[in-house]
């Protein structure tokens, strides 16, 4: 019997060195100030969000995922919490999944590709919990996994079609590295500014589009430094898709009076410079995912795609930022989406296997940057 206790208190340990658990705001009477993990396992929170590197006000795509759960859970008064892995590894992430359904956990939302490893050990290790996957999936995808992607080349898109109807004709494109999600917003954002150029009638090569992977999703002074010579050279505004490497973006804009795209979620607070965001509707998707999940719809197994049809993607609201491209504009430019009037949105190359050069824009001139 004291063998038994030694290793479950030796369990623990591990588990409770490998993630830092960082208590949020709940419904449960019991408390959530502790971080002990023996504490935490007796807690009970029903819903549970696991962070990647970043955290729940990463301005990003962890607290655009926060919010959509804790929307539900005040509104439903269901337990919630979320476990932030203190590492970035699989085995840093499945011990904060573990911690997670150890304190009560019936539905586990991950947000970002970081996690497929972790997901596809998971899924196994508790079959009874539901699991929502974004922006990912794995395989074989097991019935208690429900995996979400987002059009980002749609969203990248309107964000570019934008730019140049507002009048802006040099644009830049920092993505933070060149994974699927970046790569795709950085298509749509060059397509949607040919397309605007086209319905504009401009010259070839009125457009003007430098493009570059950064390396990295941190804040770093050689990406500001980079954004800035970006500005200084004449380039007019940047589309970056680059998780918190986007406030040096931002730092950059601010010394040089120039403009910034936001990603993800609605990044205007972050500075005023951020004209508008490319933005995945995360807070409804996890919000509709955990409903379905308590309405006894929970679609497991499958991987499904948000687009503009479903509300899955656009711009933030606000556009009183922008000289002269108007709500309107964005409705007009946003139902032809939706409708897919004259295969708009089927003619956006999506594919991150296809070189920029074969995305078939025909008046932009781009400048990839390596």
């Amino acid at each position: 019997m004291k063998k038994i206790i030694s290793l479950t208190l030796v369990s623990l340990f591990l588990i409770s060195s490998l993630v830092s658990c960082t208590p949020a705001t709940s419904t449960s009477t019991t408390s959530s100030k502790s971080t002990s993990a023996s504490s935490q396992v007796a807690s009970g929170f029903e819903l549970a969000l696991v962070t990647d590197v970043g955290t729940i006000d990463d301005k990003s795509f962890n607290q655009g995922a926060w919010e959509g759960l804790e929307k539900y859970a005040k509104e439903k008064k269901i337990t919630y919490k979320y476990y932030q892995p203190s590492e970035k590894t699989d085995v840093a992430y499945v011990a904060a999944i573990k911690l997670a359904v150890s304190g009560g956990a019936k539905v586990v939302v991950t947000p970002g590709y970081l996690f497929s490893p972790a997901i596809l050990q998971s899924q196994d290790l508790f079959p009874t919990v539901k699991f929502v996957l974004l922006d990912a999936t794995v395989d074989p995808i097991k019935a208690n996994v429900q995996s979400i992607f987002y059009a980002e080349e749609q969203a990248g898109f309107l964000a570019g079609y934008a730019a140049v109807k507002d009048g802006m004709r040099k644009l830049g494109f920092m993505g933070g590295i060149a994974v699927p999600a970046v790569i795709r917003y950085g298509y749509g954002f060059v397509q949607g500014a040919d397309y605007a150029a086209k319905e504009l009638k401009l010259a070839k090569d009125a457009v003007e589009i430098k493009y570059n992977y950064l390396g990295g999703f941190g804040p770093s002074p050689d990406y500001q430094t980079k954004a800035a010579s970006w500005y200084n050279s004449g380039t007019e505004v940047i589309f970056a898709a680059a998780g918190g490497a986007g406030n040096s973006v931002m730092a950059a804009a601010d010394a040089t009076s120039k403009k910034v795209i936001g990603v993800d979620v609605d990044q205007s607070a972050e500075s005023k410079t951020v004209i508008t965001s490319a933005m995945k509707m995360l807070g409804n998707s996890v919000y509709d995912s955990l409903a379905s999940f308590y309405a006894g719809t929970f679609k497991g197994g499958v991987s499904t795609t948000l687009d503009a049809k479903v509300g899955g993607i656009g711009l933030s609201s606000d556009f009183s930022r922008f000289t002269t491209f108007k709500k309107a504009d964005y409705d007009a430019i946003l139902a032809k989406l939706v409708a897919d009037t004259d295969k708009i949105a089927s003619n956006i190359k999506k594919d991150t296997a296809v070189a920029l050069t074969g995305l078939g824009t025909t008046l932009v001139k781009i400048s990839e940057i390596k």
